[in-house]
């Protein structure tokens, strides 16, 4: 066999890495860690601290269940919602971005949160939530923001949400518009959570 570049190429492996009779039960143990990692997701959105700071995530991004990106609250004929929650509805206003969903979740972060990680390929209000829990875990701060260090959790959830501050007196790391830290505190607590 000879390369592209004219270079011969010789045979030298006679074996394949994953053996035949091994290679279901990868395919198992794949589908059994989703499905645990399904399971803990539903598990941390029971915890009350998880579910207010998602509440203060969607009231910063300014999110609806059922809006794309350019969607206006409360506009009653507006063309940035959308109705079939089977799969990600897909780029919003203007083609610029598939953010979408209570905490503008893009396609790529739906696919890799949603699919890869959880086995999930719906859009529905249980998976928009589900997958912003994932999101939080993969930047390490579920545990911090299930113990009520709201600090800590708004500056890593800042990395992934430009809608939120870096902390206590800062700006975001974005720039864009953004709510200030008090703010999100503020709906935090009313949404029920507690701070250390």
């Amino acid at each position: 066999m000879t390369s592209p570049s004219g270079r011969v190429l010789h045979h030298r492996a006679t074996r394949t890495t994953t053996p035949r009779e091994d290679a279901e039960a990868k395919v198992v143990r794949i589908k059994l860690s989703k499905e645990q990692r399904l399971a803990e997701n539903r598990e941390y959105l029971k915890n009350v601290n998880v579910r207010a700071f998602l509440q203060a995530i969607a009231d910063a991004e300014g999110g609806g269940y059922d809006f794309k990106y350019g969607a206006v609250k409360g506009k009653r004929t507006d063309p940035w919602r959308f109705t079939d929650y089977s799969t990600h509805p897909g780029p919003g206003y203007g083609g610029i971005t598939t953010a979408a969903g209570m905490y503008q979740i893009n396609k790529a972060t739906w696919q890799d949160h949603g699919e890869r990680r959880m086995g999930i390929t719906d859009f529905t209000p249980e998976t928009q939530d589900l997958i912003a829990v994932s999101m939080l875990r993969g930047l390490g701060v579920i545990d911090k923001i299930m113990g009520g260090d709201i600090e800590a959790g708004v500056s890593q959830a800042s990395r992934q949400w430009a809608a939120l501050p870096m902390g206590r007196h800062q700006a975001s790391r974005h720039n864009q518009p953004y709510v200030k830290f008090e703010r999100f505190e503020a709906t935090y607590i009313a949404a029920g959570g507690t701070t250390k």
